[in-house]
């Protein structure tokens, strides 16, 4: 079964940018949506941004505008691009199959300085 992992988090000042990896140990097209989820400390992990094998988005409402969602499946990876980034974005990002059937890698974690 393909793995997926996590990269590319950082500490940032508010208003930056950065551009999280994940990266697929196997043929990503076998994968037909990935998802970027958040979670916050002390808060619920929530779902940030999905897409498919086709390249079709979606993107919660808290990042549209800001956030973008990209697949290469050549480089077998998928990409989140998040600009104007604010402290709420703070949290450990991870990278699923979508729907997330339970499994869950070790994130990336995003510090977002004020």
């Amino acid at each position: 079964q393909v793995t997926l992992v996590e990269s590319g988090g950082g500490l940032v000042q508010a208003g930056g940018s950065l551009r999280l990896s994940c990266t697929a140990s196997g043929n990503i097209n076998t994968i037909i949506a990935i998802a970027w989820y958040r979670q916050a400390p002390g808060k619920q992990r929530e779902l940030v941004a999905t897409i498919t094998r086709g390249g079709s988005t979606t993107y919660a409402d808290n990042v549209k505008g800001r956030f973008s969602i990209s697949r290469d499946n050549f480089q077998d990876a998928v990409y989140l691009q998040m600009n104007s980034l604010s402290p709420e974005d703070t949290g450990t990002y991870y990278c699923t199959r979508y729907p997330n059937l339970g499994s869950w890698g070790q994130g990336t974690q995003v510090t977002i300085s004020s």
